[in-house]
């Protein structure tokens, strides 16, 4: 018999150690200016909501009431999560703070390396054997995104519950059972329950009432363990929005933040916030639906495109429907780049996404501040208003776009592609 050779055996060649070598230092050349920027703030200033966490988890430690504390001048920030949270937050405070900010920066970017595979996996794929340099590329690109940057200047979670979320929709076998992780995450933060609800919309309601339950259960595990910070939370402290910062900030990208930076009347403000929550709650929960229903009539990177624009969409409505939504909290536009661009192969949708891309780099909302001065004219005032709102405004447009012109997109190539099949393409790059 002659010689057997197992593909299973083979040492990778020395090129393809050098394309991930490749990628892995462009991974790294590209965080490396973010991490020299904000971890060489004065220790005050750096990793801030980071101490805000871990503050918590010591209160809980040592039995101190959980929503009494405060962070270190000049900061003095309070803890504002559920209860869950704090008790979550209870391993960071054994760790010392030097420490505890490497680690948790090397957790963030590890979130987005999981976040940019199930974003862009098609793209990622198509590159073949260049696949770890288009990843390193590719995270490089999403890491400069204001809000995920903002993720490594306040030592946020908002990747951590976007994983959370992406994994519980999207893995398509997962070994837990579908809707834990966004029950979870839901207990860990409130605004990622709009996934329960999008669960439900979508005909999974099984995982729905996985979700509902474990947030449930997890929520009454912190009142037993917690009881005292449990009643401060859900009658205290959850009712004082500003708890967590002046509303009217340009950081506050959600329609509740863009209404308040209109000084209008507060009851004529309020109304209107009640109706855009309703008119914008409606759209973007019956486009995520859409979306999602058209998976069933797609296959291949089409129907992951289309399934990514519901979980985008839903994304995008935690933030615009939530009465406070920083920009650190906008991390789904990773998503919505990926849903774009798909495998690359429509040149219409990698504009798209350029255009995108370019957009959550630049810091508008601030170009928008210098254009509202007194100084201005009117018409100055009004476009710097919306400048400073762009971000929000933008993502309300994207709610749009994704379930509406990507659908009806994915649509029309697939009913082509039906009626004139083309030749099989072979190779991994074809245009």
């Amino acid at each position: 018999m002659g010689e057997r050779t197992t593909v299973r055996g083979r040492r990778p060649a020395p090129a393809d150690l050098a394309i991930v070598a490749a990628g892995i230092l462009v991974a790294v050349a590209a965080v490396a200016p973010i991490l020299m920027h904000w971890l060489t703030n004065p220790p005050d200033q750096r990793l801030v909501d980071l101490d805000v966490y871990r503050s918590g988890g010591q209160a809980v430690l040592r039995g101190a009431p959980v929503y009494d504390v405060l962070t270190q001048p000049p900061q003095l920030l309070p803890f504002t999560y559920p209860p869950f949270a704090a008790l979550l937050a209870a391993p960071l405070a054994v760790i010392s703070w030097p420490v505890v900010q490497w680690v948790w920066v090397a957790m963030v970017y590890a979130a987005l390396t999981i976040a940019v595979w199930y974003a862009f996996r098609d793209l990622i794929r198509r590159a073949g054997r260049w696949a770890p340099l288009a990843m390193g590329a590719l995270f490089g690109a999403t890491a400069h995104l204001m809000s995920v940057s903002d993720q490594i200047r306040f030592g946020q979670v908002g990747l951590f519950l976007l994983v959370m979320c992406v994994a519980d929709c999207a893995t398509e076998s997962p070994r837990w059972p579908r809707g834990v992780l966004i029950g979870l995450a839901t207990a860990i933060k409130l605004v990622p329950g709009v996934f329960i609800i999008y669960l439900l919309i979508s005909g999974r309601r099984q995982a729905s009432f996985n979700a509902m339950t474990t947030a449930v259960v997890a929520t009454l595990c912190a009142f037993a363990i917690l009881p005292g910070d449990s009643v401060d939370y859900w009658f205290g402290a959850l009712l004082d929005n500003d708890r967590v910062g002046a509303n009217n900030g340009t950081t506050n990208q959600s329609i509740h933040g863009m209404l308040l930076r209109l000084y209008w009347p507060g009851g004529l403000t309020t109304l209107l916030w009640g109706a855009c929550l309703i008119t914008v709650g409606y759209l973007g929960f019956r486009n995520a639906r859409r979306a999602s229903l058209t998976v069933a009539r797609l296959d291949g990177p089409d129907a992951r495109s289309a399934e990514m624009a519901g979980i985008a969409i839903v994304g995008l409505l935690s933030v615009l429907l939530s009465p406070v939504g920083w920009i650190h909290h906008l991390v789904w536009i990773v998503l919505v780049l990926g849903v774009l661009v798909g495998d690359g192969r429509d040149p219409r949708r990698r504009l798209a996404a350029g255009v995108m891309w370019l957009v959550y780099v630049l810091p508008l909302p601030w170009w928008g501040t210098k254009l509202i001065g007194p100084d201005h004219s009117v018409v100055l005032r009004f476009a710097g208003r919306l400048v400073q709102s762009s971000y929000g405004l933008i993502a309300v447009s994207l709610v749009l776009l994704l379930g509406s012109w990507l659908v009806r997109r994915l649509d029309l190539v697939n009913d082509h592609r039906e009626s004139s099949p083309g030749k099989v393409r072979l190779d991994t790059l074809a245009p």
